[in-house]
């Protein structure tokens, strides 16, 4: 018997065991396992999981311990978890909570998800500007023990919650017990709106450094807190978001191992389809010179060459762009600065470019004797091609972002494969052209 209680002591997964292998495991072994874990462990990885994990997670428990899970989130986390439940189950979560939780998860869910509403924690420290620091201190104190799940700075409100001020705790207990915190606090604190974008949000919190800023309506009324750790998950969010479409797809919803193979087929097939009919159009440039590539088949050797060019190029350009909108470096208003250092850009690479194709070409002629006669003319065409489209290339990459912003839609849809399939018809236009030019009477 007792080697048998060893045997299943052993088989029993720890709290670290059971997250880093909770994407592979069946719903049945996620509930026995975490069900099995010491009542610390088992919060800490309740309260670590993603919204949508925790939302799995407590509709496959015993109905009797829903209860006790809901109400060890905090408002904005309960909030996040209810926006991944759907139907009459929602309600019924919504019901396990205390009476004053509940009326601040409704209000949270009244947010749009990504707003700084939705992100928002309405469990702040508040004082009066009327108190006296001591008082302000132990009401403070009396605030942490009951409802504060973070203390970062103290904020002042009048009777109509308006904000006034804020207050850092190293103010407060620097000043003379008998000050008043009016003559304490900092006026005109930085704020943010509760339908402000998270992504601004973000851009807000690094500029000034804070642990968390206040959020405010219209009216200035206090609403609540944004704090860094809810940052740093924004952060994590857009980041993925965005790298997902660079790789020129929607952006999944959920995580990779938790998104059914449906979804991911909608999400990549769109942009594939997208992608497929830009690059039918390359064929149809490519049927277009049809004549010229049957007169001058070493033609055909170099349009990879070219094109390619092209749209690393414009890939570059425009990640480099997508990512300085990002961090708020550039904006649309400095669209000509961007043209004129992309312009120079584009033609310097273009010529970096150029010389070594004509090498290329130049080499290959002396050591295999491959282009013959005209090899120079087939030099300068590549040479002068590239120079074209990895200019084009380059500002095609860096304005088509700012395009997508002005017109509403998300800048890193400007992916690299959709700069790329872009600029690969302009790559032929421009490299045909030159050759009709520069091989007229040779090969042409």
């Amino acid at each position: 018997m007792a080697s048998m209680e060893a045997r299943k002591d052993d088989d029993e997964l720890t709290a670290d065991e059971l997250r880093e292998l909770w994407a592979i495991l069946s719903e049945d072994e996620r509930v026995e396992n975490f069900l099995g874990l010491p009542p610390e462990d088992a919060e800490d990885l309740f309260t670590g999981l993603a919204p949508l994990e925790q939302g799995e997670l407590l509709l496959a428990i015993p109905v009797g311990q829903r209860r006790i899970w809901m109400r060890t989130l905090a408002p904005d986390d309960a909030a996040d978890l209810l926006q991944e439940i759907e139907g009459d189950t929602k309600e019924e979560l919504i019901k396990l909570l205390d009476e004053p939780t509940r009326r601040e998860v409704r209000a949270l869910m009244a947010y749009a998800e990504d707003d700084a509403g939705g992100l928002m924690s309405p469990r702040f420290a508040r004082v009066r500007p009327d108190m006296q620091v001591d008082e302000a201190i132990r009401y403070l104190q009396k605030q942490a023990r009951e409802r504060l799940e973070a203390i970062y700075y103290a904020y002042v409100l009048d009777s109509e919650q308006r904000l006034l001020g804020v207050c850092s705790f190293r103010e407060l207990f620097a000043a003379a017990p008998a000050r008043l915190v009016r003559d304490v606090m900092q006026t005109e604190p930085v704020t943010v709106r509760e339908e402000m974008d998270q992504e601004a949000v973000a851009l807000m919190m690094k500029r000034h450094g804070f642990l968390a800023l206040p959020v405010v309506d219209a009216d200035d009324h206090m609403k609540g807190i944004v704090t860094l750790d809810d940052i740093v998950d924004v952060v994590d969010e857009e980041a993925t978001e965005d790298v997902q479409k660079f790789g020129g797809m929607e952006a999944l919803e959920n995580p990779y191992m938790q998104t059914s193979f449906g979804a991911m087929i909608r999400k990549r097939a769109g942009w594939l389809a997208i992608l497929f009919v830009g690059e039918m159009f390359t064929a149809t440039a490519m049927a277009r010179y049809e004549h010229e590539i049957a007169k001058a088949v070493v033609l055909a050797v170099f349009v990879p060459l070219i094109i390619s060019s092209g749209g690393n190029s414009g890939s570059q350009a425009s990640t480099l762009i997508i990512r300085a909108m990002a961090l708020g470096e550039v904006k649309l208003r400095d669209w000509w600065r961007i043209v004129q250092r992309e312009l120079a850009a584009g033609l310097t690479l273009g010529l970096v470019l150029a010389v070594v194709g004509a090498i290329r070409v130049s080499v290959w002629e002396a050591v295999f004797h491959t282009y013959g006669a005209p090899y120079r003319l087939i030099a300068l065409t590549v040479a002068t091609s590239l120079v074209g489209v990895v200019t084009v290339g380059t500002l095609c990459g860096s304005m088509l972002p700012l395009m997508l912003k002005r017109v509403g839609l998300d800048p890193a849809s400007a992916s690299a494969p959709f700069v790329a399939t872009l600029v690969d018809v302009s790559g032929l236009l421009i490299y045909f052209t030159a050759a009709k030019f520069i091989l007229r009477g040779t090969l042409l």
